[in-house]
C-alpha cells in the first residue's frame, strides 16, 4: 500500500495535466484524476511503478473517452475575462488564451492522440495500444488535428517551432 501513495504523490501532477489536457476543464480534470486513481488502486497486482503508469494512462484515456461519448452535446463555455485556469494574467496570458482556443478544435479523439504522442511521448504504435484502435488510425487523427492547430493558431505554431529551433 506504500509504495502505491508513494506513486500517488509523485504522478498526481503529471495525471492531472494529462487530464486537463483532455478535458479542456480543471474541474473535470480533476474527476478524471480521481476515477483514474481508484481504479489503479482497485487494480495493485503488479508492484512496479511502470505497470501503475501504464495503466493509470490507459485508464485515463477510456474513462475520457466514455465521458466524451455521454457528453457529446455539451453547452459551449462562456468565456470571460477571468480563467482560473489561467492564473492573475501576465505577459504570456494571450498566447495562453490562443493555446487554449487552439487545443479545444480537435475532437476529443484527436485531443487523446496529441495528449500521447506529443505530451506523454508515446510511439504511434503505444498510442494505438493505449486507445484500443490501429497505428494508422493514430496517424490520421494525429494529421487531421496537427491541420486544426494549424489551421486555428498558425501563429502559436509557427512560434513553438522557432522556440524549439533555439
Amino acid at each position: 500500500m506504500e509504495d502505491f501513495e508513494q506513486w500517488v504523490a509523485a504522478r498526481r501532477g503529471v495525471l492531472a495535466r494529462t487530464a486537463y489536457l483532455l478535458t479542456g476543464d480543471v474541474h473535470l480534470a480533476e474527476d478524471l484524476v480521481q476515477e483514474t486513481l481508484a481504479r489503479v488502486a482497485q487494480w495493485r497486482r503488479l508492484a512496479r511503478d511502470e505497470a501503475y503508469d501504464a495503466y493509470a494512462r490507459t485508464t485515463m484515456h477510456h474513462l475520457a473517452i466514455d465521458r466524451w461519448r455521454r457528453r457529446r452535446a455539451r453547452p459551449p463555455e462562456v468565456l470571460t475575462d477571468r480563467h482560473p485556469e489561467l492564473g492573475d494574467g501576465g505577459p504570456d496570458i494571450e498566447r495562453r488564451l490562443v493555446l487554449r482556443d487552439a487545443l479545444s478544435r480537435p475532437t476529443p479523439e484527436q485531443r487523446a492522440v496529441l495528449s500521447l504522442r506529443f505530451y506523454d511521448d508515446l510511439t504511434e504504435a503505444q498510442t494505438a495500444a493505449v486507445l484500443g484502435c490501429s497505428v494508422s488510425t493514430v496517424k490520421s487523427q494525429s494529421r487531421a488535428a496537427l491541420d486544426r492547430l494549424r489551421v486555428h493558431a498558425p501563429d502559436l505554431l509557427g512560434s513553438l517551432t522557432e522556440e524549439t529551433r533555439s
